[in-house]
């Protein structure tokens, strides 16, 4: 990823899009989690509480959720109110939905896609499937970003 982000993301030739899929049924404190994070998101710390989530997956339950936003910076009285309000619930819900009708199965699943510029729905044109080496991306990515393509 750190690869995909210095070469693609970060000089604006690709977009990444996030979108949550919490496996429940071998995650059952996954789903909160997700709602964790885009709670942070509300106070401009998705991404912080995000990679903190992945590095402490053995603590994830409710219980730690408060200590995981204390340690981002995290106002906690409007993160807990989020968290308790389900506020992200049914667009986590939403997701999913929209994965599992894409053929997603199992995280990490990646879409490499097009955009329109007129229109916010991206063509998903190859599924990469797992965590995959960088040549792999750098192959699906570049072949859309080829002249043809565009």
């Amino acid at each position: 990823m750190p690869q995909i982000e210095r070469d693609y993301i970060g000089t604006g030739k690709v977009k990444y899009v996030l979108l949550d899929f919490p496996i429940e049924s071998i995650h059952k404190d996954a789903f909160k989690a997700h709602e964790a994070a885009n709670c942070a998101g509300n106070q401009g710390k998705y991404w912080e509480m995000h990679d903190r989530l992945f590095a402490h997956q053995n603590a994830l339950g409710s219980v730690h959720l408060s200590d995981h936003a204390k340690a981002v910076g995290l106002d906690l009285r409007t993160f807990e109110q989020c968290l308790k309000s389900g506020k992200h619930e049914a667009e986590i819900r939403r997701n999913i939905a929209a994965g599992v009708e894409a053929g997603v199965r199992g995280t990490p699943t990646f879409f490499v896609g097009l955009t329109d510029p007129n229109d916010s729905k991206i063509k998903a044109l190859e599924m990469i499937r797992g965590a995959q080496p960088y040549a792999q991306f750098k192959q699906a990515i570049d072949k859309l970003l080829a002249p043809e393509n565009r």
